[in-house]
């Protein structure tokens, strides 16, 4: 775990966030795009539309379980990103609405880190499709920033 640590910092200092989808193989699995947020700091996170995203065949929808993990693996991203822990999240609890079905189309995340003690970081994440206004899935969920107990610290 320290080496990939070490490979999100060195993704950060070369202010390349599309490395990042290439340390999560389930990021390349679904098709992830880390790109920096135009309208400040922080990573927007894509995914591009593909046939076997699909939930439930002829259904035309998004499977809500890929629509959950793209937005806690996108909060992940975020913390790490944004540098402020020396250890990799884990999740305390996660929490998904589900606003809209998710179309055949790009889907778009941003995520907002509410607050963030040495302990303990809050999430905010919100995916989208074709107007930011109108959410398809919300998320909020809680990380633990410190070392699991008994561990090396990583």
């Amino acid at each position: 775990m320290a080496e990939l640590l070490e490979q999100v910092r060195s993704a950060r200092a070369a202010g390349d966030c599309q490395r990042l989808t290439d340390l999560v193989p389930y990021a390349r699995l679904i098709g992830m795009r880390f790109e920096p947020c135009p309208e400040g700091e922080g990573l927007c996170i894509r995914l591009p539309y593909r046939d076997d995203l699909i939930g439930r065949p002829g259904s035309g929808s998004l499977h809500g379980g890929l629509l959950g993990a793209f937005l806690e693996h996108g909060a992940i991203m975020q913390i790490l990103w944004e540098g402020q822990s020396c250890y990799l999240p884990r999740i305390i609890n996660f929490h998904v609405d589900y606003l809209r079905r998710g179309a055949q189309e790009t889907t778009y995340a941003t995520v907002e880190i509410r607050r963030q003690g040495r302990r303990v970081a809050n999430v905010h994440a919100s995916a989208w499709q074709s107007e930011p206004q109108r959410p398809i899935a919300a998320a909020r969920g809680h990380f633990l920033l410190t070392p699991p107990e008994g561990s090396d610290g990583i």
